[in-house]
């Protein structure tokens, strides 16, 4: 969001005065389908950049993330503001991977509306219409835009009827697309107006000349549709009546209706859109700035205050109490860490004193905060390039720089009157990748760099596994994992992957007994310690029991914790592959010592080398951890989810139907068997499986996977 010499910026921005001068849109769709080109377009066409993929200091709008230029493709949200017919549209520009669903949720959060971005060549995919029926579950008003009308393979009806299966009857075309005599888009139709926009001549803006004969014919079913669809959501009730006895329907009404039935969520105008040569971009800033609502028109979300106790709801007033969300935090090299807010309340000024609370995220690593703080610089955010404002009233969008404490999901708030918003819901990330520091100094570093990175993501979860002591980073996908490890490297952290460790345990599959004997001279100076113990495994959970049942003084008193000092350290070693051993009974029924030379550290390592030589004579077993998997897919998919399963070692426990098309399959998996599951469900269901994973208990591995893990352990062993 920031980039060298963001603070230096651009020229001062004008600031929007009231909330129904502004406009807060959110574009999704997958990837690929022009979402970054669209917003450079709409930039450009408004005079807000010079000419579309340049700023002030030559990088792209979106894409000034040196992540995304490595990945070549958007991984982060970007917000463009731009001004038009005295409306302020702030376009958030969403990532269409799916890995950054988070990103997404965080673009969602702070708009109004959503633009659905979809390829004239590549339709709809899974991902997509997953958007919209998030966005249909909280009403949140939609349009589509079908872009690459240029493109040899695009068929702009065939777009259409596509979103109309998949998103609803609601979708209705508002413009129709021209073709010059070669076949390449020229103008739009409108249907409302029955007005040819032509593009052909002179670009943006279009020359607007009345229709043919021939273009009225042409458009008089789909406007039919359109109209009855406008109208349906009418005060008047009488005017659907009129319309369909032949009355013709005055256009600024259509146009007040419309914009009553977009705001309701009932029909979603479709616009045809050529990013590359600007075709429509008038036409679609008349439906951000006329037909999408205002933040006056959307339900803000419920605050509380700091602990929890209620508040009035929010209206988005610029007068009433300062609340502000932090809807993406990031760490500029040259800034510092940049906070994308959007203020739900209030107005924001420079100089203000401000409390940050930060409430909800401790699972994810995120540990709840409160603080206070001063504001001090206040931009608009464009690109690379951070724009001096003097206030941010309610309703719209800014950054602000040197707040140390803030993360994403913040609530800011007044000092004297501090609240806090509801979190909004983040998806749990399930693909874990182990990650190690090359060197010692580098673990510093990393300490360091991933505080950062994990202030600024709420899907990333870093936990530190305190049975494989191995540092987790749980992702949502490869490509999330992927950006992630370039964020550390950028801030300077030599790191590594390396495999995740599963935490197995081990246990003794029957009863044993074991010698430990451990007599040394060095120095002059003996160690001396014999000590003899019975093992005998108890049932699953119990832990660990030590019994003495050394008679006549065998081992004087003073070193029988000795011996289960040395017994503990042992299992927590490991005996077979390296895992902590569990649910035994060591009894200690023998030994000997010397007066002079036995000792506490003697008798600690007899104990450890007994229980390993019990071991020998036991058969070992390996636990591993089994996890309760509810897996969520649609209907066609069940069969290759349930196949999948089995191979997984998983047992199927049951499966629900929860309407929708849409099933919920419950089985009992091995966590050995689902490391990479969050990858190849989303393979396996073309990206529309979801799944949830909580620890069920261990249980024995089978003889042939043990023995794998054992001979690997060994292998280890002898490498090092």
């Amino acid at each position: 969001m920031a980039g060298k010499g963001s603070e230096r910026g651009g020229a001062t921005v004008n600031t929007v005065g009231r909330p129904e001068n502004v406009r807060n849109v959110a574009l999704v769709g997958h990837s690929g389908a022009g979402k970054t080109t669209l917003v450079e377009a709409l930039l450009a066409a408004t005079g807000t950049i010079p000419r579309a993929g340049s700023v002030s200091e030559g990088s792209t709008v979106c894409d000034s993330d040196p992540v995304e230029h490595r990945q070549q493709r958007s991984v982060a949200l970007a917000v463009a503001p731009l001004d038009h017919d005295g409306v302020r549209v702030n376009l958030l520009d969403t990532p269409g991977y799916a890995d950054f669903v988070g990103e997404l949720r965080a673009g969602l959060r702070a708009a109004d509306a959503a633009l659905f971005v979809v390829s004239a060549v590549d339709g709809v995919d899974a991902l997509t219409i997953s958007l919209w029926e998030e966005c249909a579950s909280v009403a949140m008003p939609r349009a589509v835009v079908v872009t690459k009308l240029d493109h040899q393979r695009a068929d702009y009806d065939e777009a259409v009827a596509v979103c109309q299966r998949a998103f609803g009857e609601g979708v209705l075309p508002l413009y129709l697309p021209m073709a010059d005599d070669a076949g390449a888009p020229a103008g739009l139709i409108g249907l409302l107006s029955r007005t040819i926009y032509d593009y052909s001549v002179t670009g943006y803006p279009p020359t607007e000349r009345a229709p043919e004969p021939a273009h009225v014919e042409l458009v008089d079913e789909a406007r039919n549709a359109l109209i009855e669809g406008i109208i349906a959501e009418s005060e008047d009730e009488t005017l659907m009546e009129r319309y369909l006895a032949g009355e013709e329907v005055d256009l600024d009404i259509l146009v007040d209706d419309l914009e009553t039935a977009v705001s309701r969520s009932t029909l979603y105008p479709v616009i045809p859109v050529c990013s590359a040569t600007s075709l429509g971009v008038g036409e679609l800033l008349a439906v951000l700035t006329s037909a999408f609502p205002s933040p006056l028109e959307h339900d803000l979300p419920p605050v509380t205050g700091v602990d929890g106790s209620p508040r009035d709801p929010l209206t988005c007033d610029p007068d009433g109490p300062l609340v502000t969300e932090v809807i993406k935090t990031t760490v500029d090299p040259y800034v510092g860490r940049v906070s994308l807010v959007r203020v739900f309340s209030g107005t924001l000024t420079p100089d203000t004193a401000v409390h940050i609370s930060g409430h909800g995220l401790a699972a994810r690593g995120h540990d709840d905060h409160d603080t206070d703080d001063r504001l001090t610089h206040m931009f608009s955010p464009l690109g690379s390039t951070l724009r001096p404002i003097g206030r941010c009233v309610a309703g719209d969008i800014c950054a602000l720089t040197k707040l140390g404490a803030a993360e994403t999901g913040d609530t800011i708030s007044a000092r004297d009157a501090p609240l806090l918003i509801a979190p909004w819901d983040m998806p749990e990330p399930l693909l874990p990748v182990a990650v190690r520091a090359r060197t010692r100094s580098d673990e510093d570093a990393l300490a360091k760099a991933l505080t950062k990175v994990t202030a600024g993501d709420p899907t990333l979860r870093p936990d530190r596994n305190p049975e494989t002591h191995q540092l987790i980073l749980w992702c949502m996908g490869e490509a999330h994992a992927e950006a992630l490890l370039d964020r550390l490297r950028d801030q300077g952290v030599d790191l590594t992957t390396v495999p995740v460790t599963v935490p197995l345990r081990e246990t003794f599959g029957k009863p044993s007994g074991g010698h430990g004997r451990h007599v040394k001279q060095s120095g002059g100076h003996g160690q001396y310690a014999v000590c003899d113990i019975e093992v005998e495994p108890l049932p699953r959970g119990t832990g660990f029991e030590f019994v003495d049942k050394i008679v006549g003084g065998a081992i004087p008193n003073s070193f029988v914790p000795s011996v289960e000092k040395g017994v503990r350290a042992q299992m927590q070693r490991g005996l077979v592959a390296g895992f902590a051993v569990v649910d035994i009974r060591v009894t200690l029924v023998d030994g000997k010592a010397h007066s002079v030379d036995s000792s506490d550290a003697a008798f600690q390592t007899a104990g450890g080398l007994a229980l390993r030589e019990a071991a020998k004579a036991s058969r070992m077993q390996l636990l591993e951890p089994v996890q309760q998997v509810a897996v969520t897919v649609p209907d066609d998919h069940v069969g290759a989810v349930m196949s999948d399963l089995s191979g997984r070692r998983g047992r199927v426990t049951g499966s629900e139907s929860i309407g929708g098309e849409r099933t919920v399959i419950n089985a009992e998996v091995p966590e050995i068997e689902l490391v990479r599951y969050a990858i190849d469900l989303r393979s396996l269901s073309a990206g529309t499986g979801r799944f949830s994973r909580s620890y069920l208990r261990h249980e024995p591995m089978p003889e042939p996977e043990a023995a794998t893990v054992i001979a690997a352990a060994e292998e280890a062993r002898q490498a090092s």
